[in-house]
């Protein structure tokens, strides 16, 4: 369900989008805001984000076949990168623009285009902190983008709020500031931008996952009766689950079937500790410390 979750809450991000554009698009145009227009743009960037992760996560669903053993999950970190280059991209355009505005004198923006963004702001800071929520649950970077895609609006927002308040407080002379809060806003969404390209990255170059789950799945596997040590554990996030190759060191003197019985006890352990682990390789070898390990008589002997 946890796809499922991802997909319901893009959904969401595009039916919030689609009405904030229009609310916003018209009070900037009628309050004489720019800020209030280069925030509509940048809302129009998240309908297109939240299809490219709707589109991604259900390709990461489609199960392994002959040609993707591993399954579709990289589809996901790579909606991802997507989103982090829009994101870029929109800081650029509202930053370009924003300076241009500033250079070019206009009026000043009405007092009720407060109003508009204060609203603004309360809606997608609450739709940023529930898909970021699922996104922290389902370990989703596409997830997490685009809940970084409805953050930046509250904060292109929150920009636009107080530059404009700015500008109504301060009089003639001082129109411009809400173009200066756009701008300030786009450098703020052009760094997380850079910020969820490089988690996004990370994914796609197999980057080692969080240290917690690292040390949650060697606990898991160190806790099974009969496992004497580890060794050479890696894992490689595809999508929102996790595939695990690790070197399991045990007594010497058990059969290849007692070996398999006790690899098979090691996969259930990690995949139980954490649930997103879709599969586990487990490598038996001799264990070979210091320790003194006691062995099993030969077949026939008393």
């Amino acid at each position: 369900m946890t796809i499922e979750r991802g997909i319901k809450f893009a959904q969401v991000g595009i039916l919030v989008n689609a009405s904030l554009v229009v609310v916003k698009l018209l009070s900037g145009i009628i309050g004489n805001s720019y800020a209030l227009i280069a925030d509509a743009a940048e809302s129009s960037t998240d309908i297109f984000s939240s299809f490219i992760v709707w589109g991604g996560l259900q390709v990461a669903s489609k199960p392994a076949d002959e040609d993707h053993p591993y399954g579709h999950g990289k589809a996901e970190p790579l909606a991802a990168a997507v989103v982090a280059f829009m994101l870029m991209g929109a800081a650029f355009g509202i930053a370009i623009l924003a300076v241009r505005e500033i250079v070019t004198p206009h009026h000043t923006p009405a007092p009720f285009t407060l109003v508009v963004l204060g609203v603004v702001v309360l809606v997608k800071e609450v739709l940023f902190r529930k898909v970021e929520q699922v996104g922290q649950e389902t370990r989703s970077t596409a997830v997490k983008a685009d809940a970084w895609h409805h953050r930046s609006d509250a904060i292109t927002s929150a920009a636009a709020f107080i530059g404009i308040a700015i500008a109504l407080w301060g009089g003639p002379g001082w129109e411009a500031a809400d173009d200066w809060a756009a701008l300030l806003a786009a450098g703020l969404i052009g760094w997380n931008g850079c910020h969820m390209l490089r988690l996004s990255i990370g994914d796609l170059m197999d980057e080692l996952p969080d240290p917690e789950i690292v040390g949650w799945v060697e606990t898991a596997a160190n806790g099974v009766a009969g496992v004497l040590a580890t060794e050479k554990l890696r894992l490689r996030k595809f999508g929102m689950e996790y595939f695990v190759d690790i070197h399991v060191q045990a007594n010497p003197a058990l059969s290849l079937r007692e070996s398999h019985i006790l690899s098979g006890k090691v996969k259930q352990a990690i995949r139980t500790a954490v649930p997103a682990v879709k599969d586990a390789s487990i490598h038996m070898e001799p264990f070979e410390g210091s320790e003194r390990v006691e062995t099993r008589p030969p077949p026939g002997h008393a």
